[in-house]
């Protein structure tokens, strides 16, 4: 076996760096502590390998997940390429505040492993029931037991419907790197997708703003914006998911101004 791999290296090496020197590693881990205040010395800056001295195939994991995935297929919003964005947003948080990518990563793969629709009574369910899956897959996959009952809570914790709170850093990270994938210009493309794959209207054309009801989320894409995604920057657990949360959320708005504009 080769020399083991920090999770600063892996996650470098995951954005396309494949041989990350020690000075772009440096470089990184100051980027994150600048950007990111928070727990970052578990990172891999001082050149510390994974847990317990065990380095994870995460090439294995993402092929594996991906099989599976696939086989699984998902909605106009909860596609393969949402849950590639998800573990690129989760690693980048866990890298800035230094959780475990041997819970992190399992859990943004699988996060969304069982598909219940977003009109289905049994919709609060979902997380739960993904959660059950991806520990029977993992557990097929030699994954290490003892990480299991917290992936299994970091995938229930991070569905805005369940309503679980968040209780380890790994949960929060994955919470979070979810629901940036709500916001911002994918979070606008996702929401008007899904909304015309239900055939919901755009807006209601009574109050298309929600500023004499309240906003019903079944009745209009622009009301899920009420309902919903405005409010998510007010729920992030990270210091790196509140800052590109406000980001994503202005351009909402920008969005939700222009629209109110062009609207007769």
């Amino acid at each position: 076996m080769g020399r083991q791999i920090t999770r600063v290296e892996w996650f470098l090496r995951r954005r396309g760096e494949a041989t990350p020197t020690p000075a772009r590693t440096r470089k990184f881990v100051t980027h994150c502590i600048t950007n990111f205040p928070g727990r970052v010395g578990a990172c891999g800056g001082g050149g510390d390998a994974f847990a317990g001295g065990m380095v994870m195939d995460f090439a294995k994991l993402e092929r594996h997940c991906g099989d599976k995935l696939a086989a699984v297929g998902g909605d106009a919003a909860h596609d393969r390429e949402h849950v590639r964005r998800v573990v690129g947003n989760a690693a980048a948080l866990a890298a800035a505040e230094g959780a475990r990518l041997e819970v992190v990563l399992p859990a943004a793969w699988l996060h969304d492993c069982v598909i219940v629709p977003k009109d289905s009574p049994q919709r609060a369910s979902a997380s739960r029931l993904a959660a059950a899956q991806a520990v029977d897959w993992l557990r097929e996959w030699a994954w290490p037991e003892e990480w299991l009952p917290d992936i299994a809570h970091a995938i229930e914790a991070h569905s805005f419907s369940a309503g679980i709170a968040p209780r380890t850093l790994e949960a929060r990270v994955v919470q979070d790197a979810d629901r940036l994938d709500a916001l911002g210009a994918v979070g606008l493309a996702r929401c008007l997708m899904l909304g015309g794959a239900m055939g919901r209207p755009l807006y209601a054309g009574e109050d298309p703003f929600c500023e004499r009801r309240a906003p019903d989320d079944r009745a209009a894409c622009v009301d899920h914006f009420h309902a919903k995604l405005l409010t998510l920057e007010g729920t992030m657990q990270t210091a790196g998911g509140r800052a590109e949360a406000r980001r994503r959320t202005e351009f909402l708005r920008l969005f939700l101004a222009e629209l109110k504009r062009e609207i007769p």
